[in-house]
């Protein structure tokens, strides 16, 4: 008899923000492979007292389908707890796919990326109207190969996208001048959230101009993501927003056309 490996997005840190369905698997769950390097432990604390718990951050990604494979062969309930959400930067494909070729059933249950959470912790909108109607979730490294880079998308937030960059804090020297070289000047708001909803969370506020200065005085290295674009400065677009979805000028299928009058 196979189990199922139930994938499951932790959220960003702090343990209210999981969604209660992936909260239910966690009570319910024989097996446990979460994320230690990012995952908070605190959610560990729902677990039943008798099921197996594995720390994924020391394994290889073989080793890790490995362990789901043979828990799930034994007819076991296997959560793998990722942090945020598994679609973003989740390694998820990989580990579905091995799942597929052995032919164990998995469903995925998703959580709140670090974007959203910063977002919410600044608090800002990411979209705004008519002025940013495009989010740009990218991220940056040393090593990785990536196709596309942030140069490239920088001139995307020059037309009105928001740009959302994780894993770039340890080098955002590199990633400021990426960003100019793509054709943003020193002026552009940004915005640095460090493990956004987490006790120590950390938001640093500046422009391309200043903000590598700012975070290196907070010591800030790791665990962050990187906002750019209108959405990070919200003072200086406060007169200029006005949603047309509540104009009463606006009229569409749920809402009759309005006059000031009425």
């Amino acid at each position: 008899m196979k189990g199922k490996v139930v994938f499951v997005g932790a959220g960003p840190g702090d343990p209210e923000l999981i969604t209660v369905k992936g909260k239910k698997y966690i009570e319910i769950a024989d097996v446990i492979i979460y994320a230690g390097s990012l995952v908070n432990p605190e959610l560990l604390k729902w677990a039943r007292k008798d099921a197996e718990i594995y720390n994924s951050a020391p394994l290889t990604l073989n080793e890790i389908v490995e362990l789901m494979v043979k828990k799930a062969s034994e007819g076991k309930l296997v959560v793998r707890l990722k942090s945020g959400d598994s679609s973003i930067y989740g390694a998820l494909f990989e580990e579905m796919w091995a799942l597929d070729a052995a032919g164990i059933p998995y469903e995925v249950i998703p959580g709140i990326t670090a974007a959203i959470a910063a977002a919410s912790v600044i608090p800002i909108e990411l979209t705004v109207p008519k002025l940013a109607q495009t989010v740009i979730i990218t991220r940056a490294s040393l090593r990785v190969p990536m196709q596309g880079s942030i140069k490239d998308f920088a001139k995307m937030v020059k037309i009105g996208a928001t740009m959302v960059i994780y894993t770039g804090i340890h080098i955002i020297d590199r990633v400021v001048n990426e960003l100019k070289e793509g054709g943003l000047d020193d002026d552009t708001p940004v915005i640095v959230v460090y493990k956004a909803t987490w006790p120590e969370q950390k938001i640093i506020k500046g422009t391309l101009r200043d903000i590598v200065s700012k975070v290196r005085e907070a010591k800030i290295y790791r665990d962050s993501v990187i906002i750019v674009g209108l959405s990070a400065d919200p003072n200086s677009i406060k007169n200029m927003v006005k949603s047309s979805v509540y104009d009463p000028r606006h009229n569409h299928s749920y809402r009759p056309w309005k006059t000031e009058e009425d």
